[in-house]
Parts: C-alpha cells; structure tokens; sequence
C-alpha cells in the first residue's frame, strides 16, 4: 500500500465511520420487536364470576387522587337473563377493616365535597339489557382540619343499586381516605362510555 493510499484510508474511516456505525446501530434497533397495544382500560374488579340473585353486580374502579380530592368509579352490571331497570343514586355505606359501618355523612351529588360537573346531571331511569351496565362516582377529600381527631379510613363499601335493594360488599383498589370531613358524595347511576 501506497503512503497516500493509507493516509486516504485513514482520513476516509474519520469522515464516515460514525456515520457507519450509526447506520449498523439503527439497523441493529430495526429488528427489535414492537411493543404490544395495552388492552383497553377495565374495572379493577371484574365482576364477580357467578351472578348474584339480584341479577346484578356492582364493583369498583381504583381510586384516582388529585389535590386531596378523590373519586371512585362504581359499576352496576345486568349479569341476569332479563332487563334489569335502575333509577337514582347507589346507597352506599363506608366499611372498616373489619366490615363494620362508619359514621359517615353520603349526600346525593357531588356538594357539599366538591364544586358541581358534568357528573351531576338528574337521575333518568335507564333499563339494562342482560350484560350492559351503567357507573356512578363516589367523591371525597382526604382532608384533616383537626390534628385532635383521628383520620377516618374505609377499606370496602356497602352498596345497593336503590333503597331497599340487596347491597353487596365492594373492595375499592384502595383506600377510603376521608381524613376527618367525614363526608362522601354520590353521583347518580348513568350511562357512559
């Protein structure tokens, strides 16, 4: 090899070697596998896998948290044979750990907890065909105004679809935080996507 020969060579690898080395890289990054779609967003709890009597069940989404306000989706499935009609708001009890009752004040709408939305529309009675289901949302703040009482905290719900209807016992994806407002806040039972 010529002295000029080689000082071309060498002079040719530093001009185009990085470009050479990252066409090998992006080659090497081509072949790797695409990752897989998530599947679409569920309930946390599916419904359970035999049908209560009702016909219906409830379960419940996971608990979203932002700025001390809190929300939970809840869901009321037709998972009988026949139309299933529902009207108004879920009654809905606060459980300790042990399952029994709290003293907690449930209004109808998202005051006195938070300031109204779309969310707070009237009731309309609504008839669900076997497997077609309709939500609520349960409202809270995890605030504490007095350091003297402890923090109330809620580990299942009781909820029936209606008063005077079998209520059945739901375990949110986490807990119910309710410092010491002592308050929770329905929305009515609706149809949404």
């Amino acid at each position: 090899m010529k002295p000029n020969s080689t000082l071309s060579l060498v002079a040719g690898i530093r001009r185009f070697g990085p470009l050479l080395g990252a066409a090998v890289l992006l080659a090497a990054c081509s072949s790797a596998p695409v990752p897989p779609t998530p599947p679409p967003w569920t309930p946390s709890t599916p419904p359970p896998a035999s049908c209560p009597d009702s016909g219906v069940a409830i379960t419940g989404g996971d608990v979203s948290a932002a700025m001390g306000l809190r929300a939970l989706g809840i869901y009321l499935t037709n998972c009988g044979t026949s139309d299933y009609a529902v009207h108004g708001y879920p009654v809905v009890r606060v459980l300790d750990a042990d399952r029994l009752p709290l003293d907690i004040a449930v209004s109808n709408g998202s005051a006195p907890v938070s300031a109204p939305d779309s969310w707070d529309t009237p009731p309309e009675p609504i008839t669900l065909r076997p497997g077609e289901r309709v939500t609520a949302r349960i409202l809270w703040r995890n605030t504490v105004t007095d350091a003297t009482v402890v923090a109330t905290e809620g580990h299942y719900l009781e909820i029936a679809p209606a008063a005077g209807e079998p209520a059945q016992i739901v375990e949110p994806d986490g807990v119910i935080d309710l410092g010491n407002t002592g308050r929770l806040a329905v929305n009515a039972w609706t149809v949404r996507p």
